[in-house]
């Protein structure tokens, strides 16, 4: 099987794929030829190691093929010689050293593979293969002659070409300005060897002298409040550096319409919003590549989502457009640059921003959409980012819905007496008895329970400063399972019988939390508006969808992270559903923009769904109203709530009789004076 004219048989696992080549063909060449997935970086020089391969010997009945260490060359200088990061182990081979001579079985590690597994840490990314839209190259460059009329950018493209036939590199892809401006002196210093990196097959976006094998980028939700970030290795996925800051607008005004509103009244303030935003990111991504312990000269790439409000500020776009009807977005398509173009400081790094959706459902919703994948499953399901709007997703493959929905600022702790962030200090859970009416609360910063020994011990150093929006829905969801909330979200006064924990609060009662922190009858409204927006919402692409039920609740954003899904649904903050299919899917958006850093191919998919989204306007459905009076019961002025009643003890609905007509009587006039508007809930554009 040695002579140069005859064949061999070579199969590729776990891929399965199959073909015949030349003897003397190296695996590499064979896997480029067959279509197999096998990595490399230096071209088959040697160098990278990428190429490591396993071979498999013995009988494969399967492949009709016998596999031997004969069919195999024998281990050379390339290999004896190699030093590269990935060591060879035992029974590995690089694959463009060793070279096929008979019929062979090759199996092609993980690790090795350009669409590799991704490797988890922090981020959910379940079932994403990396395929990044940059991509290295090492050439070797012969010089130009004197009196030749091939320039150094020519004689690169002819490099790339010759050097990487079969990786589907445009013939002449066009080069960045920095790039060329590095072309030469990297030439100069590579000794005529360097390496490129090309964005999308068409663009040369980097240039650095001799071998590179490894860069990284960086993905970033940029939230009103909280901006995150996550630095990634893009060969292997690995999230070796994650970090935060508080967004330095906030000083503006800390809900997105006050922001809008600054603009508005003072001249020149879009532009001290963009500095501010801008500042962020590079604060933050300078943050995240000194822990990662990295050279900013190989960040190559920055993927960012937001809501439409961020996301315009962002690019240096009015925003006051998005504080009127109709809320008119600049562009709902993906934005592509360069980092520079947004303040940050990476020279080498290009941009990218998810496309926006709608006036209100910005990129931030769209990489939720592609972490969560409603539209790759048979289930609807209903994905919702809580905030001072809430956005709503709802669908499976079949199609997809989305809106927005004022819900205000009260589950961020805002109008609420005793509300806070979620920092140290704020109450986050609450228990109350059922009998007693007695507290216990958990507070962030601390593990410990009000009632365990060691308590006020383990209390951060403000101790109990308040209740943060999760706190603030348990423990109104207890006192209504309790019985010191009524279904109309009334206070009970007659359980200050009872306890000294009801006191009574001018013309209304309060319930004593904790020290001086109450729950207060204006709390309980605030909330009931805010979950009653949110519920409406929901319901209303639910009608839309011809749906009377959803078969799963994924709650995104820090909020939905950090809320019970039983006290959700007790509460009505949304449709009835299994309480085990209502579960937290964390920072979908920042998972979603880890995706898109990390693939090609996850960026096509969102731009493509974002575009088939069906949006609905809830400012101007009529049925939004209906949905949002009956919702202001608690979990609902008529919906049964049957799924969550399967697990949960509900308090009996007002029954018949003179007690049961007053309670009646109570909630008609409760809905009646709570009854609002979208226009009327602060936040609402």
């Amino acid at each position: 099987m040695n002579a140069a004219n005859e064949h061999a048989s070579v199969v590729f696992t776990p891929s399965g794929l199959r073909g015949e080549v030349l003897a003397g063909t190296t695996v590499l060449e064979a896997a480029r030829a067959i279509g197999a997935d096998l990595d490399s970086v230096c071209g088959g020089r040697g160098i990278c190691g990428r190429c490591q391969v396993e071979p498999t010997f013995g009988e494969f009945a399967k492949h009709a093929i016998t596999s031997t260490t004969q069919h195999l060359s024998a281990v050379g200088p390339t290999e004896q010689d190699y030093r590269g990061r990935r060591p060879l182990a035992t029974g590995m081979r690089l694959g463009c050293a060793a070279r096929i001579l008979g019929d062979v079985v090759i199996d092609v590690p993980p690790a090795s593979q350009i669409h590799r597994p991704v490797i988890r840490k922090g981020v959910d990314l379940t079932d994403l293969v990396i395929d990044p839209i940059v991509h290295l190259y090492y050439v070797d460059i012969p010089s130009s002659d004197l009196g030749g009329d091939r320039s150094d950018l020519r004689l690169l493209h002819d490099a790339l070409s010759e050097q990487w036939p079969a990786c589907g590199i445009a013939a002449e892809p066009q080069i960045r300005r920095s790039a060329l401006v590095a072309l030469q002196p990297a030439l100069a210093r590579g000794r005529r060897s360097i390496t490129v990196a090309v964005h999308g097959g068409d663009e040369i976006t980097a240039v650095w002298p001799g071998f590179v094998d490894t860069v990284y980028g960086i993905a970033i939700d940029v939230g009103s409040t909280t901006v995150a970030g996550h630095l990634c290795d893009l060969a292997t996925g690995e999230v070796l550096a994650s970090a935060g800051l508080m967004n330095p607008q906030i000083r503006f005004g800390e809900d997105l319409m006050s922001r809008v509103s600054y603009v508005m009244m003072n001249p020149g303030g879009d532009v001290e919003l963009t500095k501010a935003i801008r500042n962020a990111l590079k604060d933050l991504t300078t943050q995240l590549v000194a822990a990662a312990h990295i050279d900013p000269e190989h960040v190559v790439d920055l993927v960012l989502v937001g809501n439409p409000i961020m996301h315009h500020i962002i690019l240096g776009i009015d925003p006051t457009p998005l504080g009127v009807a109709p809320f008119a977005l600049a562009t709902d398509l993906a934005v592509s640059g360069v980092a520079g173009e947004v303040g940050v400081m990476l020279r080498n790094s290009s941009l990218y921003i998810l496309p926006c959706i709608a006036g209100h459902v910005g990129a931030d919703t769209a990489g939720a959409v592609l972490a969560v994948g409603p539209h790759r499953g048979d289930d609807n399901v209903l994905l919702i980012d809580v905030g001072t709007n809430a956005e709503i997703v709802l669908g499976n493959r079949r199609g997809l819905l989305a809106a927005s929905s004022p819900t205000g600022p009260a589950f961020e702790g805002a109008q609420i007496s005793s509300g806070q962030r979620a920092t140290p200090g704020a109450i986050e859970r609450v228990r109350i008895d059922r009998e007693t009416f007695e507290p216990r609360i958990k507070v962030i910063g601390s593990d410990t329970w009000s009632d365990e020994a060691g308590f006020a011990e383990a209390l951060p150093t403000a101790g109990v400063t308040g209740v943060c929006g999760s706190g603030i829905i348990e423990a109104i969801a207890e006192l209504f399972l309790a019985g010191v909330i009524r279904a109309d979200g009334t206070i009970d006064g007659a359980c200050a019988d009872r306890t000294t924990r009801v006191v009574a609060d001018g013309r209304t009662f309060a319930y004593v939390l904790y020290d001086d922190i109450r729950v207060t009858q204006t709390d309980v409204r605030a909330i009931q508006l805010a979950k009653g927006a949110l519920y409406a919402g929901a319901r209303l692409l639910m009608d839309r969808a011809g749906l009377d039920h959803v078969d799963a609740v994924k709650l995104a954003g820090a909020f939905g992270s950090h809320i019970d899904p039983v006290y959700a649904l007790v509460l009505g903050l949304v449709p009835d559903c299994d309480p085990t299919r209502v579960t937290s899917v964390g920072n979908a958006a920042g998972s979603g923009a880890v995706r898109a850093l990390l693939s090609a191919a996850a960026r096509s998919e969102i731009e493509r769904v974002a575009r088939e989204i069906t949006k609905v306007e809830t400012a101007v459905e009529p049925a939004f109203q209906h949905h949002f009076v009956g919702a202001m019961g608690i979990p609902h002025a008529t919906d049964p709530y049957a799924h969550l009643a399967s697990v949960v003890t509900l308090p009996a609905r007002a029954g018949t009789g003179p007690e049961g007509a007053r309670h009646r009587r109570r909630s008609r006039l409760a809905t009646a004076t709570t009854s609002t508007s979208t226009a009327d809930i602060e936040g609402a554009p």
